[in-house]
């Protein structure tokens, strides 16, 4: 059949090739024993190791999703090839030249759609890399040298320049035979009035690499005030290109990172060049995007990440607000890594860029060498949004920070952080403390297993003061909604504020738990809310709010529910504002409070003259920074929350 590649060629491209070469590329491998490699399974995520590579035979099998083959299925499964796309890309790899059966080799019919979009990519890489070199490009090279990058790490890393026309960059990969869809289907032209023209233009690009070395997008900055596009433009999502399965750097960084079993997480581009080019050579970075869990994947098979091999993930983040947020963003996924994790926050604001050109290369590898569990920073940034010099302040600093500590999985460190918690409030009462995140983390573990007795996946663990699980797996439960209902319509009303007035309930209302909402369907309005991002989303992105939040939801029922609260007026007759936003967030939280003190009172009423000291010491401890709490909300309103 014309265009076979001939057997005889596919077996000099087996033949030439390790298969613990190729999954090497992927996967972390380590001595499984009898000749065996093992590693984390790239088909499915796991826990432990069950994913087996047998160099002698050029086999590969998963005893936990039952994944097997050879080489050349291994990369067909991995990057979603067919059999012909697969070989070519090997045999480009080894520099075997293949014959095909019925003539010669016809690109333009016989390579599979990803191959030539991996070659658009890949000559375009190329070309913009060549740019840099022109006249007009200098204001790109004063750029980087302004950030401490001389010529040479341009050329590391494949820095390049988009020169300023229209259709520069579409003629020469049309004179090289590429269609105009396929320009098109590879995000590295955009659609005009007459047809493809170039999506970067004026601007400095980096290439964008998979974790194999392969060009599958780029992401491109503005150098001119006249350019009224993003500060960053990257190549849109592409049958390549999917921004959540890419780390920038990663091709670079990978073998750094499984020999070492650290991984440092930048926000930038230059980011991650500056660490490279400081020492700390395994630094990435997402690619517009927040990190998350498809990145977590990546990282996890790179440092065998299980509860026997342990690694650790250093996220660095700039010192100021936005940087803080971030780094909180990051702490909600600490416990999907078996890795410790840590934060290490620049001073004064800087990136890693800035702080490299500032204060040199070792100023960068100290900064990585000398990071803050992610832990303690979330438990210290918690507390630090509350008076401590007051009875309530305290209170509600615990509150807010012992679900934080309660998430932790190791009891040993749970319960020198609950100690440490009690010192940083100020609370004289260790055990107090400790009782309490006992307490709130027995409770998470019983609402994790109610969740996989109801056939969903265990919830987050952040506790009663944290966001709560991503809804993609919640269930909207059969309830009577009673709007009338004076409790359910405090409820009502602040979930259309943060639907409609995200900006007036931010960032408060991000704090406030899903079992802080008690009506079942409400909480799922809640949650799927704190999928999409909290209301500090929804304030920053108002118009986009909305579709967004009724995307993270569940099913149809949840999503007509969300459309039903974001098209109801707010009941006041004055136009909504912080002060009536605040009445309703405090509202809710005194709901809470009271809801707590009245079980508190049951227990004790339980406990009887049977109870112990200790016993009574805790509930009523409880009690009293319940009740002092309480009192703060109705005596100063939202500033006591």
């Amino acid at each position: 059949m014309a265009g076979r590649i001939r057997d005889e060629d596919v077996d000099a491209v087996k033949a030439a090739v390790r298969i613990d070469d190729v999954v090497g590329q992927y996967v972390q491998l380590t001595n499984g024993g009898g000749g065996q490699l093992k590693g984390l399974c790239p088909f499915h995520d796991e826990k432990s190791a069950s994913f087996y590579v047998s160099p002698s035979k050029g086999v590969f099998s998963c005893f936990g999703c039952q994944e097997s083959g050879d080489t050349i299925g291994f990369v067909m499964k991995m990057e979603h090839l067919s059999f012909v796309e697969t070989v070519e890309r090997l045999a480009a790899q080894l520099n075997i030249t293949l014959r095909y059966e019925g003539g010669g080799y016809q690109p333009g019919r016989q390579q599979g759609e990803r191959t030539r979009l991996l070659e658009i990519n890949r000559i375009a890489a190329a070309w913009f890399t060549e740019q840099l070199a022109s006249p007009e490009a200098e204001t790109g090279r004063r750029f980087l040298k302004e950030r401490g990058f001389e010529s040479e790490a341009a050329a590391h890393f494949g820095v390049g320049y988009a020169p300023g026309g229209f259709e520069n960059l579409t003629r020469f990969l049309r004179g090289r035979g590429y269609t105009d869809r396929e320009l098109l289907v590879s995000g590295i032209c955009s659609e005009g009035n007459r047809g493809p023209m170039d999506r970067f233009r004026g601007r400095l690009v980096w290439p964008i690499r998979d974790i194999t070395g392969e060009v599958v997008g780029f992401g491109a900055r503005k150098l001119r005030e006249d350019d009224k596009g993003p500060k960053y433009l990257n190549t849109p999502e592409t049958p390549l290109y999917k921004k959540s399965h890419v780390l920038y750097g990663i091709d670079l960084a990978k073998k750094e990172i499984a020999k070492s079993g650290r991984a440092v997480v930048v926000e930038g581009y230059t980011d991650v060049m500056a660490c490279h080019l400081a020492g700390v050579t395994t630094a990435v970075a997402t690619c517009g995007t927040a990190f998350a869990e498809d990145h977590i994947k990546i990282l996890r098979r790179l440092l065998m990440d299980t509860s026997q091999f342990r690694g650790e993930v250093v996220f660095t983040f700039d010192g100021d607000a936005a940087g803080q947020k971030a780094a909180l963003r990051a702490f909600e996924d600490d416990q999907k890594f078996a890795a410790k994790t840590s934060i290490a926050v620049t001073p004064g604001g800087m990136d890693p860029c800035e702080l490299r050109l500032a204060q040199g290369d070792e100023a960068v590898r100290t900064l990585i060498e000398n990071p803050v569990p992610l832990f303690a920073f979330a438990i210290r940034a918690a507390v630090a949004q509350h008076n401590l010099e007051t009875a309530e302040g305290r209170s509600a600093a615990l509150e807010q920070a012992a679900p934080i500590v309660a998430r932790i999985k190791d009891g040993s460190i749970q319960h020198d952080y609950a100690v440490q918690l009690a010192g940083m409030v100020g609370i004289l009462d260790e055990q107090f403390v400790v009782r309490r995140v006992n307490q709130l983390a027995r409770w998470q573990r019983q609402r994790d297993a109610e969740r996989e007795r109801n056939g969903g996946r265990p919830g987050d663990r952040r506790g009663a003061a944290a966001a709560p699980a991503a809804p993609a797996v919640a269930r909207r439960p059969s309830y009577r909604l009673n709007p009338r209902d004076p409790a359910q319509f405090v409820e009502r009303e602040l979930l259309k504020l943060a639907l409609q007035y995200p900006a007036l309930v931010a960032p408060t209302f991000d704090f406030f738990a899903e079992e802080e909402f008690p009506t079942p369907p409400y909480a799922t309005v809640r949650a799927a809310i704190a999928a999409a991002g909290g209301v500090a989303a929804g304030a920053a992105a108002p118009d986009a709010w909305s579709p967004t939040v009724r995307e993270a939801a569940p099913d149809e029922a949840v999503r007509g529910l969300i459309t039903e609260l974001t098209v109801e007026p707010v009941r006041t007759r004055r136009a909504a504002d912080e002060v009536y936003a605040g009445e309703f967030l405090v509202k809710l939280r005194l709901q809470a409070v009271d809801r707590r003190v009245a079980d508190c009172r049951a227990h004790l009423q339980r406990l009887g003259p049977r109870a112990t000291p200790e016993q009574l010491s805790a509930v009523q401890g409880e009690l009293w920074a319940l009740q002092q709490y309480g009192q703060g909300l109705r005596e100063r309103g939202a500033s006591a929350l």
